[in-house]
């Protein structure tokens, strides 16, 4: 009888193995809505800050602005497809892994069953006496007490071997269902590839097309003193407006953080008065002391720009601008290679000066964050094109203007030496490069006070 039930336990535990799962919605697809669902929240906020702007402007045919959706689908598509390529690595990595633990498991699965198999055998050529049997045998009481002891080591052992084969068996099954996951989502992340491939290519025939039109336009408007001071108030006002939206998000995490903090402190003191009610000891005051170091981060005046242009060869390092932005002055590294063609503080023709630097680059080059931050604006902005900004605190931002796409949403962390966009000369510029701007307190300054260049 006792084989019987081994035998029954033994069968369950195969036929565990080939138990089929019904498919369903990946992992992918459940964080990605949720992901989809949070900038969303955050992309509106943004449009709407935009719209504030323009309220603020009066009404006039830009054209500039005729590439605005092409040269926002370019950026979309080509991070789209970043992000694409980062998820492929991530995924193809964790199906590796994958297959490690399975052939590890079904090793363990395959000599547990070899030791079951074995077991059973031994019990039944040694005649598996029943235990009442036994009992009523007459035989030597001596015998029977270590035929007794051996029969409920064995029983024992077979208990603990059929849990242990079960459990592999169901992680084994479980290994099984992220394998075929992880699969269907390669399998998805290929198949937006190709669509995204197919935007991409789509949307720069259309901006090819929209910019021999223009041609004329563009450039009669680029000359424009007026056209320049519009562009420059305009980012001026989002920064300032952003500088709000930080404060206030900041503010409302602060508060979110003090809460959990007195719902903590709330909790622990229930838990003392709990225990020295139970106790019956003396109740023993719990002071604390609390205090916050107000230390304001101002820049000095802006220092006289560079008086000569210069090559640059030098970009930011991973990790290498560590700590608070106000210390890396002298340390950072200015975003892309190539040639500074336009500085701080210089004219620009007949109107204002540069509020920032005009660095000349191939289309596609990669633009790195200078430093350790957070991306607070990732859109298309009329004088700017395809804009990036980076908070790093402090009320220190880092803007760049112009590329061909940002590669980074609205809400990233971004590390010093990450790749947050690609040059191109979006926003109706002549040039392909990248524009860039530092700020404090909304002031822009001189980058090139801040950078090594080589």
């Amino acid at each position: 009888m006792r084989i019987f039930a081994a035998l029954s336990a033994l069968a369950l535990c195969f036929s565990l193995a080939d138990y089929a799962h019904a498919q369903k919605a990946t992992d992918r697809s459940k964080q990605k809505k949720i992901a989809e669902t949070e900038r969303a929240d955050l992309r509106q906020k943004l449009n709407t800050l935009k719209r504030s702007i323009d309220k603020t402007e009066t009404a006039k045919s830009y054209a500039a602005d005729a590439l605005a959706q092409s040269e926002e689908a370019i950026s979309d598509a080509k991070r789209n497809l970043n992000d694409l390529a980062q998820e492929q690595r991530q995924t193809e990595a964790k199906l590796g892994e994958l297959s490690k633990q399975q052939a590890a498991l079904q090793k363990i699965v395959d000599a547990q069953q070899t030791q079951l198999a074995k077991l059973l055998r031994e019990q039944y050529v040694a005649g598996n006496e029943d235990r009442i049997k036994l009992l009523l045998s007459g035989d030597n009481p001596n015998r029977i007490n270590r035929e007794l002891q051996y029969m409920g080591y064995v029983s024992r052992a077979q208990a603990s071997l059929i849990e242990s084969l079960r459990a592999n068996l169901a992680a084994i099954e479980e290994n099984q269902a992220e394998v075929q996951n992880a699969k269907q989502e390669l399998d998805e992340i290929a198949t937006e590839a190709r669509e995204q491939h197919a935007i991409l290519q789509k949307e720069k025939t259309q901006r090819s097309a929209l910019l021999a039109q223009l041609s004329s336009k563009l450039t009669a408007q680029r000359k424009e003193v007026g056209a320049i001071e519009r562009d420059e108030r305009r980012l001026s006002s989002l920064v300032d407006k952003l500088a709000v939206l930080i404060q206030e998000q900041r503010k409302a995490e602060a508060a979110a953080a003090e809460k959990r903090r007195q719902e903590r402190i709330a909790r622990a003191q229930a838990e003392r008065e709990k225990r020295q009610a139970q106790a019956k000891t003396r109740n023993t005051p719990d002071r604390t002391a609390n205090g916050k170091i107000s230390n304001p981060d101002a820049i000095e005046d802006d220092e006289p720009p560079s008086k000569t242009l210069a090559r640059n060869e030098l970009t930011p390092d991973a990790g290498v601008q560590d700590g608070a932005f106000a210390a890396l002055r002298g340390r950072l590294r200015l975003p892309v290679r190539g040639d500074l063609v336009a500085k701080f503080g210089s004219k620009r023709g007949d109107g204002p000066s540069w509020k920032g630097l005009f660095i000349r680059a191939e289309e596609g080059s990669e633009v790195k964050a200078v430093a350790a931050g957070r991306v607070v604006f990732a859109e298309w902005l009329r004088g700017f094109g395809n804009l990036i900004i980076v908070d790093h605190g402090g009320q220190y931002m880092t803007i760049y203007g112009n590329n061909q796409s940002v590669l980074k949403h609205a809400g990233d962390t971004v590390k010093s030496g990450d790749v947050i966009a690609s040059t191109g000369n979006s926003g109706g510029n002549e040039q392909s490069g990248l524009y860039f701007e530092m700020r404090h307190q909304g002031r822009a300054f001189d980058p090139l006070s801040w950078v090594t260049i080589r």
